[in-house]
């Protein structure tokens, strides 16, 4: 399989979302990109630290660049980078610093390299950009999140029973949350959160529009959500995710 892959390098130019990156020897970073033509991938800026020429700081978590790079098997070569927004505002304020970066973090760890997926990074670019121009909002990050799980194909099942495929509508008690984040009827989930009409009706809104800040949770459909989203995340990963821990830790 080559994909974006081959034995010759081709240096071209693409759009890309800083995910993470780290210092590597003594003047050269690599980073995780994800790019909206090749998807996720890795590079390495040779002489990185040195060159404010080429990429004069470009290389942050979560800027959005324009990238000159080399493709090849392995570590791609990242031959300069043209910042489009370093999202300024977001790293004004530790709250969205934090939501930025778990935005980031999840989209690493969901999306193998090489593979092309322009409607996921739409939407990553379109949470940074919300964020970017308004405050904190756990609406948004629960939106980004049931988007992310549908747009992957690991979207929850909302309209009938994971267990008998029994319409969840015509269910005569609550809905349960499984801790697999599936949803149960009221005859096969007996414990755990409950998960009323209304959140159900909400995420399905959710992933019907495209639009940051038109969905707004109220405390307990919040709540509801937040069980049903993490707990589905969660089965999905193989490890916790730092940045989670980070805005649980300041009350997000």
């Amino acid at each position: 399989m080559c994909g974006w892959y081959c034995s010759t390098m081709q240096t071209m130019q693409c759009e890309a979302i800083v995910l993470g990156a780290t210092d590597y020897r003594e003047s050269d970073r690599i980073a995780t990109f994800f790019t909206l033509e090749h998807g996720k991938l890795k590079g390495i800026a040779r002489g990185a630290k040195k060159s404010v020429r080429r990429f004069g700081g470009a290389l942050e978590l979560f800027a959005r660049l324009k990238l000159q790079l080399g493709l090849q098997e392995g570590l791609a070569q990242v031959h300069g980078a043209d910042i489009v927004t370093i999202f300024p505002h977001i790293r004004e304020e530790l709250s969205k610093i934090g939501h930025a970066s778990y935005a980031c973090e999840l989209t690493d760890l969901f999306m193998p390299e090489g593979m092309s997926n322009p409607r996921f990074f739409r939407l990553l670019a379109a949470y940074l950009e919300h964020l970017d121009s308004t405050s904190v909002s756990p609406s948004d990050r629960r939106f980004f999140e049931i988007n992310t799980l549908n747009i992957l194909g690991y979207r929850p099942l909302l309209t009938h029973c994971v267990s008998c495929g029994s319409d969840l509508a015509g269910a005569s008690g609550p809905c349960r949350i499984s801790s697999a984040g599936s949803v149960l009827c009221d005859r096969c989930g007996r414990r755990g959160r409950t998960l009323s009409a209304p959140t159900i009706a909400l995420l399905t809104r959710a992933m019907q529009t495209g639009r940051f800040g038109a969905i707004i949770f109220p405390p307990d459909e919040l709540a509801e959500a937040g069980e049903l989203l993490d707990a589905a995340i969660s089965s999905h990963l193989g490890r916790p995710l730092r940045s989670l821990s980070f805005l649980r830790e300041m009350g997000e």
